[in-house]
């Protein structure tokens, strides 16, 4: 997975798909999103579980335990190493969601430049990222090291043409069970290693490349090259 995607929609469209019946405590606010070109760094919404309530926050993609400050925050954490390794076993129980309209990969191309694919749902539907992070506490500010990492697993079937590693993602079904604090933790490191959307699930296509650099915003850049 590159390092970029798309968070376009109003966080109570991703949020309605799920079904939950207890109302959101939402501090990223009911407009659109409109993060077509999300970057490393960039403060995102995420769903999490708090006091029995699903509550939506912002949080800034990418974390790493402090006493790794000579290397850059990493932005995904491997499936296989995740649930065991030291470097996440501080957020390794702090599971979230991250939920998407799409991401982007880039692909070698013949005339030696990087092409931009666009990978979603085939219909549509939001894309619950499974993700581990550390947000503020209660009642205090954040801190320079609240942050939060994508897990993913290998790519398979066709999806493994665009890239190697692809986002572990829920159905709407899992979402809940995921954030539930209850969920055990090897119930949750089942549920990355063999319950995440098959890629059968999504569909890709060419993009144009001015997704390449961040600053570039804008529906344009969800639109299929023709």
């Amino acid at each position: 997975m590159c390092g970029r995607l798309s968070q376009y929609r109003g966080i109570h469209d991703f949020v309605a798909v799920l079904s939950i019946p207890d109302a959101l405590l939402n501090h990223v606010g009911d407009a659109p999103l409109n993060r077509y070109n999300a970057a490393p760094t960039t403060s995102l919404a995420v769903l999490h579980q708090h006091d029995q309530r699903l509550c939506a926050d912002n949080l800034r993609w990418g974390w790493r335990p402090h006493w790794a400050k000579d290397r850059p925050a990493p932005i995904n954490a491997r499936v296989e190493k995740v649930a065991h390794g030291p470097f996440f076993r501080a957020i390794w129980r702090h599971r979230l969601i991250v939920p998407v309209d799409n991401w982007f990969e880039w692909v070698d191309a013949e005339d030696k430049t990087r092409q931009p694919w666009l990978i979603r749902r085939a219909d549509h539907g939001p894309v619950f990222c499974a993700a581990i992070g550390q947000l503020p506490t209660s009642g205090t500010q954040a801190r320079d090291d609240d942050g939060f990492v994508i897990i993913t697993a290998d790519s398979v079937g066709g999806m493994l043409d665009i890239h190697d590693r692809r986002p572990v993602v829920f159905c709407a079904d899992l979402v809940r069970e995921w954030l539930d604090p209850a969920t055990p933790v090897e119930r949750a490191e089942h549920m990355l290693l063999f319950e995440g959307e098959p890629s059968e699930t999504f569909e890709w296509y060419k993009v144009a490349k001015t997704v390449g650099n961040s600053r570039h915003q804008g529906a344009k850049l969800i639109d299929q090259l023709t």
